[in-house]
């Protein structure tokens, strides 16, 4: 499985997300109430779960968290695919 299909999937199956074929890659899930503070620690574990690698607190940041295609850019950079 792709990573940006991980991450979706995740988004999708542990967050509210009304039509998950309508969420748009590039759109904000904090701006579209997808994501709140608390969820985006539990996206935080996902990631160093499933991808087995530490997010630092600098790296707690929209750029890297706060939409699919972000979280998908991210996960790229830190573990090299």
């Amino acid at each position: 499985m792709e990573i940006k299909d991980k991450v979706r999937q995740f988004i999708t199956t542990n967050f509210y997300v009304s039509d998950p074929k309508a969420l748009v890659d590039s759109a904000s899930l904090l701006d579209a109430g997808i994501v709140d503070s608390t969820g985006v620690l539990e996206v935080i574990t996902f990631l160093e779960t499933e991808f087995g690698f530490e997010v630092a607190d600098t790296e707690m940041v929209p750029e890297n968290l706060d939409a699919v295609d972000h979280i998908v850019a991210y996960v790229k950079r830190k573990t090299g695919k």
